[in-house]
């Protein structure tokens, strides 16, 4: 967990993306996070996150649905949803937070 907080707690957003490899919806957004972490550079991070490898932080997020993305900006959760999103949605998202 700490690892997490040390990814969370940093001054540009944060964009993580629990996904599974056996999900069709979450292979269907890595394309769409390669766009979003493209667009905005160095001025926020994008995160992936396999839930079957980190099992421990999935339950402790309570993450159900896949794809489940959220937004950090400095340790604290800003904006939170499941299922699947085009890149420019999650870019104006995430421009908030710069």
């Amino acid at each position: 967990m700490s690892k997490f907080g040390e990814l969370i707690d940093v001054p540009v957003p944060v964009l993580l993306d629990f996904y599974t490899e056996w999900n069709e919806d979450s292979v269907a957004m890595h394309p769409v996070m390669r766009n979003v972490a493209a667009a905005l550079g160095d001025k926020a991070k994008v995160i992936k996150i396999d839930v079957d490898k980190n099992v421990q932080l999935a339950e402790a997020l309570r993450v159900k649905g896949l794809p489940t993305l959220m937004i950090y900006k400095k340790g604290e959760m800003k904006w939170r949803q499941s299922g699947e999103q085009d890149a420019n949605t999650l870019i104006g998202l995430v421009q908030e937070y710069i």
